[in-house]
Parts: C-alpha cells; sequence; structure tokens
C-alpha cells in the first residue's frame, strides 16, 4: 500500500450531506454541537468537498447498527437524494459495522470525522516523516474497520479449506496491513532517533527553544511570519500548516532563540494521529517557554484552549512555563476584548500590529530571562564565557585581575538544563566597578 493511498472519498468534486448525532454524553461535555458542525464544514472545505446540507438527530445513545437509527437513515437517504449528494460525512467516529449498513442503505460513499481529518493530513504532509506519520494514522484506523469496507470484501471462515494458500482477501489486506504498519513504525523509530539527537545537540549547546501550540487556525503559522520572516503558509484553513517549522527568533537583547510552529489541535483529534505524531508533539516538551495562541475572535475560544490544554497534558507537557496570546484582536468586537484574560501569563496581539508584536518579544523574553547574577570566570576559561553568552544576556562584562566578570541575566530553568557548567563560578556583590 503506497502512503497517503487510503480512499476517504475527500475529493474534488465530491457533493457531501453532514450528518451529527447529539448524544446524552454530547450534552453532559458541554460540547456546543452547532459550533461542531460548523467546524466540519471547514473540515470538508478544506479537504475540497462541496457542502450541500445538514442533518442533526437526539437521540440517548448512538445505535449499533445505523448510528442513527433505521428510520432517521430512511430520512438521510431522501434527504441525500433531494440533495445530490454523492456522500455523507459523519461528525462523530463510525464503526465498520455501521459504515457498511449506511453504505449498503444509502447507497453513498460515507466518510466520518477522524477519516476527514487524516485525508486533510495526507494532503498537507510535505516530509518524509509527516507521510509516514500520516499514513500510519491512516492504516492504525483502517485495520479494525476493514470488515467494513465495502461488501466485495470475503469473510473469513473457519476449518477445511480456509488455511494457506485458501486464505481470503479480507485476511490478505489484514496481514498486508499489519505488514505495512509494522514497517512504518520501524521507519518512525529512526526518524524519532534522528530527532533524539538533535535535541541532545541543542540542549548542549544551550539553544533555547520556544513553541506554539494551539487550535488549528489560531495563528500561529502567521505570528511565526511575523516574528521571524519565516516563508511559511500562512492560510486561513483548518490545518494549513502541518509539518512543524523552525526559524531563529531574535529578542530584544540581541539573544537567538529557536521558535518553532508545531501542527494545530482540534476537539475530537483522532487517538491515532495523536499516536502517530507523539515524537513530533513531544518537541513541546523540551520547549522552553510554550505560546499558546488563541483565537480571541472565535466564540468558541475557552472550549478551544481547553482542547488545546487536555491534548498537552495528555503529551506530559501541562506543566511547561506558557505565555497565553490571544490573537486576531483585530477581529474581535471592543466589548469582547475586555472579556480576555490578563496578567503576566497572558497578552492580547494583532499579527498585523508591528507595536504588538515588540510587546510580545519583550514578553517572551521577561518570561525565559530570570534573575541577574555574577559570574567569576578564570580567563583562561573562554568556553564558559561563551557558554554564559548562548544560555543567558549578558548585561556587563569587565575583569578583576585574571578573571572575567560577567553579570548576567538566567533563567533557573535555562541554567538547570544548560548551565550546570556555570553553576560553580556564581559569586555575589562581585564589584563591577572596572567595566
Amino acid at each position: 500500500m503506497k502512503p497517503n493511498s487510503y480512499d476517504t472519498g475527500a475529493d474534488q468534486g465530491e457533493r457531501a450531506l453532514l450528518v451529527s448525532l447529539v448524544t446524552d454524553a454530547v450534552r453532559q461535555s458541554g460540547a456546543d454541537p452547532a459550533h461542531s458542525m460548523d467546524e466540519l464544514a471547514n473540515l470538508a472545505d478544506t479537504a475540497g468537498v462541496e457542502v450541500v446540507g445538514r442533518m442533526m438527530q437526539n437521540r440517548d445513545v448512538p445505535d449499533t447498527r445505523w448510528f442513527v437509527g433505521k428510520g432517521k437513515a430512511q430520512e438521510l437517504k431522501d434527504k441525500i437524494a433531494e440533495e445530490g449528494a454523492t456522500t455523507a460525512i459523519f461528525d462523530q467516529e463510525l464503526s465498520g459495522v455501521q459504515v457498511r449498513n449506511l453504505e449498503e442503505e444509502l447507497d453513498v460513499k460515507i466518510i466520518d470525522r477522524t477519516q476527514l481529518i487524516l485525508d486533510i493530513f495526507a494532503g498537507r504532509a510535505k516530509t518524509r516523516e509527516g507521510i509516514l506519520q500520516v499514513e500510519l494514522a491512516q492504516l492504525s484506523y483502517l485495520l479494525p474497520r476493514l470488515s467494513g469496507q465495502g461488501k466485495n470484501l470475503s469473510r473469513l471462515g473457519g476449518g477445511i479449506g480456509t488455511r494457506g494458500p485458501g486464505e481470503t482477501k479480507l485476511e490478505t489486506d489484514r496481514r498486508h496491513i499489519r505488514n505495512r504498519i509494522s514497517e512504518l513504525k520501524r521507519q518512525l523509530e529512526g526518524v524519532t532517533a534522528h530527532r533524539k539527537l538533535h535535541r541532545e545537540r541543542r540542549k548542549k549547546n544551550g539553544v533555547v527553544q520556544v513553541a506554539l501550540v494551539g487550535y488549528t487556525n489560531a495563528g500561529k503559522s502567521t505570528l511565526l511570519r511575523q516574528l521571524t520572516s519565516a516563508d511559511v503558509l500562512a492560510e486561513n484553513k483548518l490545518f494549513a500548516t502541518l509539518d512543524p517549522t523552525s526559524r531563529a527568533l531574535a529578542l530584544p537583547s540581541g539573544k537567538e532563540v529557536l521558535l518553532t510552529d508545531t501542527v494545530g489541535f482540534i476537539q475530537n483529534l483522532p487517538h491515532d494521529l495523536v499516536a502517530a505524531f507523539r515524537a513530533t508533539l513531544e518537541e513541546v516538551n523540551e520547549a522552553d517557554l510554550l505560546l499558546h495562541v488563541v483565537d480571541a475572535s472565535s466564540p468558541m475560544r475557552d472550549r478551544q484552549r481547553a482542547v488545546v490544554d487536555e491534548v498537552l497534558s495528555e503529551l506530559g507537557a501541562g506543566g511547561q512555563p506558557t505565555l497565553l496570546v490571544y490573537n486576531k484582536i483585530d477581529e474581535c468586537p471592543p466589548a469582547a476584548i475586555g472579556l480576555l484574560a490578563g496578567g503576566p501569563d497572558a497578552m492580547r496581539v494583532s499579527a498585523f500590529s508591528a507595536r504588538d508584536m515588540e510587546t510580545l518579544l519583550r514578553r517572551i523574553e521577561d518570561k525565559l530571562l530570570g534573575d541577574v547574577r555574577t559570574l567569576s570566570l578564570p580567563a583562561e576559561r573562554g568556553e564558559l564565557a561563551a557558554l554564559a553568552y548562548r544560555v543567558g544576556e549578558v548585561l556587563e562584562q569587565g575583569t578583576d585581575e585574571d578573571r572575567l566578570l560577567l553579570k548576567l541575566r538566567i533563567n533557573p530553568a535555562d541554567l538547570e538544563k544548560f548551565g550546570r557548567p556555570l553553576e560553580n563560578y556564581f559569586v555575589e556583590n562581585e564589584n563591577m566597578n572596572s567595566v
């Protein structure tokens, strides 16, 4: 099976009817079904699908055979015929049995939210790592549902005639997919090992890393462009960028840090996708500071912020130092701006305001750089002076006989991670009058 060959049906020219089931569990979660449907429509648009209608049903629990129930399925069939739809896209995840039954009853292609997201990722992945990760997620999703993928797949029987050369197409497909999954995991292990070496090299060299995280379409890539003049795609679409991008960011003090744009999150992000992209997403664990970007203009900003926090916690990055950045305030009603959180760990910006970007840079620097301390280094230890310049901000430099004195602003976390060789050279109230 070739990378990205899994057919989800999200091709150009598709006409789709969107379907959502509002269950007791959904109502109790506090989620907004209407907003979720709007998001599904945006996902369909991103995948190049024309949305021709919507249908929602209230039900205590999903129907095990039809998801929406047999009667609603018939109503859905009439609606599909009326709108000329070629595909039905469900806002929730379907089982293989439900897909098969709905395909037979509706006679159109059936895909769910997870398949749609995977299709978008498949189209956006450009690097070798991204392509491998997407294919692994697609196949991991497909394998347990294989028996529901169309009426032409035979079922595996038992007894005489079902072993060896007599194995069925369904079992052959399963075996092929399992083998491919094993091969993809093996290749990704090599990529992960390579990424780990890069992380260790950055640590050794004292490189400070800042990671942009947030809900998809919150404006992370636009911020990266504005702050670093990076040539990256910034588009008003969900998952406009997929592969992580890192660029050097110069702070007001002149210190350079590494700014990384990560893949956007979304509610109900497929577990197979999180698992496949774990090595990439875990970059946030290595970051010295997270910039959690929130779309201030979205009526669902609080929910979107919570979704990102949940995924970060799942990745083990819930306790990372974070600056909350409410973006797109230029698109936000004045009355709503006052409702946005403020304080030392939050700020409000427009990515297109040069003044806001200067303020953001200063806030990043304040979060990264910590207490001012004095270093007294042997003059011959030039590598220690170079390390001090890399991991902190040198405010003053002087000499005292055969020693080099540096007044250094350094974040305790940076000192712990990168500055261990400096620890024995800090002094108190050293005379810097010779500067």
